[in-house]
């Protein structure tokens, strides 16, 4: 009998064929969705909600991105110079308890809680931070005594009825750093993500004030290099801030959707758009992706396909032709959903969707923002289901952050379909997940936690085809796999 499981061990535990690679996409895919806590948009639904309503809303939300096939959250835990985690730097943010300042009562960690159970089912936790906004609206938001605003004022510009950090004082640089390593040294994220505000969006007839700092730290440039050059340091002290702490850590940015025009930059995106990240907002992205700054970006394209003034089909290529060998999702529009006769056709978002798929470079997809979802509007939530995410997918890697090998699980078959799972290092492993591989293309069957010991494949609704091969692979924490286990 012995011998018998012997020549059955090695041959679960014997690697068959190529691993799949980067570029398969129904492996490798990001799936993201935004959850946006300023204005209560996405979570909490609204300010002063018990713990218990809180933690209930999140799980649903959680429970519907999951079955709509999603692997990662991009969760706003810094909507303006506030927290929605307890922390020593920066007050509870007002929509949570709808009082800045005010702590849960019971007192629980909701970031804590949030980053659990979005990893319980096997997605990626994104912390998503506001670096510059402060006040939201300074004629209505709740503003504690102990908020930066009113404790160091003179790193503010107020700037259309909002307070902003002005991004030109090195103390704003070292504070918003501070921020960042509190959070990556305390919690277990998988990512630092920013989004699209960086010097704010201009009001015709008004005047970002920074007139001050500019003459006190211009280093002899003038004021738009120097603006962006502001730009520029504080997101290289970020990225050294995140991967000196922990170098697997991503760090994200989901610009605005135009980086320049054509009329402005012969190497510009052929659009007629109104604002652009490097002339408006100050945003050298591409620079930022040349350098290895950041690791992905996300840029915003919420516009559809055939649009006058700026087209997705124009700009997803774009973006792919300069992806500067870092990991490039597309940002999509949902929010508009039955806004436009374009964004009342079923057809809009699957369009993006297998568009994107055929671009070299791109490598998935997020989609702004959460609650849209509850409707399910043009019914994408079941087009999702179905066909477009209705097997699961694992984030894509970066090579750049791999900092150690994963060793490969020790399988052992127990019964029909039934194996039990061993790791030397479960530390070091994120999730398991079953492929299959068929006509030479492999398929994510399915994706279980990292504390999983024990796999029932017919539990987890894998109905093994004769003409297919089947594998599990260790998910390493940077994305990483192992070396694939065959399953008999």
């Amino acid at each position: 009998m012995r011998l018998v499981w012997s020549i059955l061990f090695l041959a679960c535990s014997f690697f068959v064929g190529a691993q799949p690679k980067l570029e398969d996409k129904n492996v490798f895919e990001f799936r993201g969705v935004w959850v946006a806590s300023v204005l209560n948009i996405d979570w909490p639904s609204k300010p002063g909600l018990s713990n218990e309503a809180q933690k209930e809303e999140f799980i649903a939300l959680l429970n519907m991105h999951q079955k709509n096939g999603m692997n990662a959250i991009i969760m706003q835990i810094r909507p303006a110079a506030d927290a929605l985690y307890p922390s020593t730097l920066e007050p509870w943010s007002e929509y949570l308890m709808g009082q800045q300042g005010l702590p849960p009562s019971p007192f629980y960690d909701p970031l804590s809680f949030m980053i659990q159970e979005t990893h319980k089912r096997g997605m990626e936790f994104h912390a998503w931070i506001n670096p510059y906004r402060a006040v939201f609206n300074t004629q209505k938001s709740s503003v504690a005594p102990n908020h930066l605003t009113k404790t160091h004022p003179e790193w503010f510009v107020t700037y259309d009825n909002k307070k902003i950090f002005d991004p030109g004082l090195p103390e704003v640089w070292k504070h918003v750093n501070r921020v960042v390593s509190d959070i990556v040294t305390r919690y277990d994220v998988d990512a630092i993500h920013l989004d699209d505000y960086f010097y704010p969006y201009k009001v015709p007839g008004k005047e970002f004030n920074d007139e001050a700092s500019y003459k006190k730290y211009n280093r002899g440039l003038n004021k738009e290099d120097w603006r962006r050059s502001n730009c520029d340091t504080i997101i290289k002290q970020m990225s050294e801030t995140i991967h000196n702490i922990k170098p697997g850590i991503q760090f994200g940015i989901s610009p605005f959707g135009v980086w320049r025009n054509k009329s402005q930059d012969p190497d510009g995106s052929n659009t007629k758009a109104g604002v652009t990240n490097y002339d408006d907002l100050y945003a050298d992205i591409m620079l930022w992706q040349k350098k290895g700054w950041v690791d992905y970006i996300i840029p915003q394209l919420y516009w559809e396909h055939g649009h006058a003034l700026a087209d997705y089909d124009e700009l997803i290529k774009w973006w792919d032709q300069h992806s500067n060998n870092r990991n490039l999702y597309i940002g999509h529009g949902i929010y508009r959903a039955g806004t436009t006769s374009a964004w009342k056709s079923s057809n809009e978002i699957p369009y993006q969707i297998q568009s994107l798929r055929n671009l070299k470079n791109t490598r998935g997809s997020a989609y702004f923002s959460s609650k849209t979802f509850k409707d399910n509007p043009n019914h994408w939530n079941d087009t999702l289901q179905n066909n477009y995410y209705r097997k699961p997918a694992l984030q894509p890697t970066m090579p750049w952050l791999v900092q150690y090998e994963v060793a490969a699980p020790v399988v052992n078959k127990k019964g029909a379909n039934i194996y039990s799972i061993e790791m030397g290092e479960p530390k070091k492993v994120k999730q398991f997940a079953i492929l299959s591989k068929s006509n030479n293309k492999f398929a994510v069957e399915a994706i279980v936690p990292n504390e999983t010991h024990s796999i029932d494949l017919n539990k987890l609704g894998i109905d093994k085809q004769n003409n297919a091969q089947y594998f599990i692979v260790a998910v390493g924490l940077q994305n990483q796999l192992s070396k694939m286990v065959g399953l008999l």
